[in-house]
Order: C-alpha cells, then structure tokens, then sequence
C-alpha cells in the first residue's frame, strides 16, 4: 500500500476514533471535572505549548494534575513522584494516563495523531539538533513506539532513535500494533516517571 495513502488513511482512522473516544468519554469528563474541582481549587483542564508537524506549535490539553499557577512555584519542564504540586486527584490521573484523554480534541482539530512521537515543548523543540528534528516531520501522537518500549525511563537518545524509526518504517499496521501494546502498558503504569521517579526535560543535542 503506497505510504501516501496509509497516511491518508491514517487520517480517517484518527478522526473517527477521536470522535466516538470523545463522545464516549463525557461521563468520565465530568466525574473527572467534579473530583478536580473538589480536590483543588483551579481550571480542569490545562494547555502547553508543544511543537506539532514541521514545528508549527499547538495547545496540547490535559487535565489539570497540579496546583494552580505551578509553573510558578517550581520547574516549569520537570516534575517527579514526590512533587508537592501534584494533587491527590492529579496523582489518579497519572498514574492511569487519565490526565491525556483531552488530547482527543487535539487529534480531531488535526494537531495531533492516535500514534507518533510524543510533542515536546515549544522551547524544547526550538533547540532540536537536525536529527531531532525529523521527528517532526508527521503529527505527534497520543502513543507511540518510544511510548511503549519504556517512555520515561529511556533516554532522550533512545527516544529519539524509536521516533525516527516508527517515521521510516510507518505502517498502518505497526500503529494498530503499537495501540494494542499501549493498554496493557498503561495498565501496568509503567515509565510514568524516569530512573528516581523524575521526569526532566532532556538536553537537546
């Protein structure tokens, strides 16, 4: 099957499961709004700046699993396990990925994919490396190869080298596998944080 096809293709997946996930997942949002509400005082939802295809940058949503204005009060890039800025019903939608469901809207505006690299932060991606920045060569992804080989406990380099390969080897095949492979993954809770229970921004090359 040609590639240009497999990504229209791709497309048309991402744009009917972002649909029926959304319309689906509304009593999960709202159970979600009210817990978030009652735990802390803030939005629900929040929104980064991250780097999409060919680096045009984007909102990337999620639910709120942190205090209000907790960019401020700590790393605005690095968190861990033991982080006081998490809050008890932010530490649920971590530890179940919860917290990423809002990103269905992203796929369905088109910013984002079902699989592909993980976006990073707009100023991240302003320092890529020309290596690193072939990765933005498609949508970034809910999932992805990196994903499920370990997310956070790999190094950037190793990231980087499975994003690269998931562009050069892309099926439509490899990312109903890598889909698959994702449940069980997030189940297990898995790579949530890296080696010490710290999640940083990595160095760019």
């Amino acid at each position: 099957m040609p590639r240009e096809f497999q990504f229209a293709l791709k497309r048309g997946i991402d744009l009917a499961i972002a649909f029926l996930g959304l319309l689906f997942l509304v009593p999960a949002f709202v159970l979600i709004a009210i817990a978030s509400s009652l735990d802390s005082p803030g939005p629900v939802f929040f929104a980064v700046w991250v780097a999409g295809q060919n680096g045009k940058a984007f909102r990337q949503w999620k639910f709120r699993t942190m205090l209000k204005n907790a960019q401020q009060q700590g790393h605005p890039f690095e968190t861990s396990s033991g982080d006081p800025r998490i809050t008890r019903v932010g530490g649920i939608l971590r530890r179940w990925s919860l917290d990423e469901l809002p990103q269905f809207w992203n796929v369905l505006r088109g910013d984002m994919s079902l699989v592909g690299p993980r976006p990073t932060f707009a100023e991240v991606a302003a320092l890529y490396s020309p290596r690193e920045a072939r990765r933005l060569q498609v949508r970034p992804g809910l999932t992805g190869l990196a994903q499920i080989h370990g997310r956070n406990l790999l190094s950037w380099p190793e990231r980087i080298a499975l994003d690269l390969l998931y562009i050069e080897r892309y099926s439509l095949w490899a990312d109903c596998k890598i889909l698959f492979r994702t449940i069980p993954f997030v189940l297990r809770g898995e790579g949530i944080y890296g080696e010490g229970g710290r999640v940083r921004m990595h160095d760019p090359a």
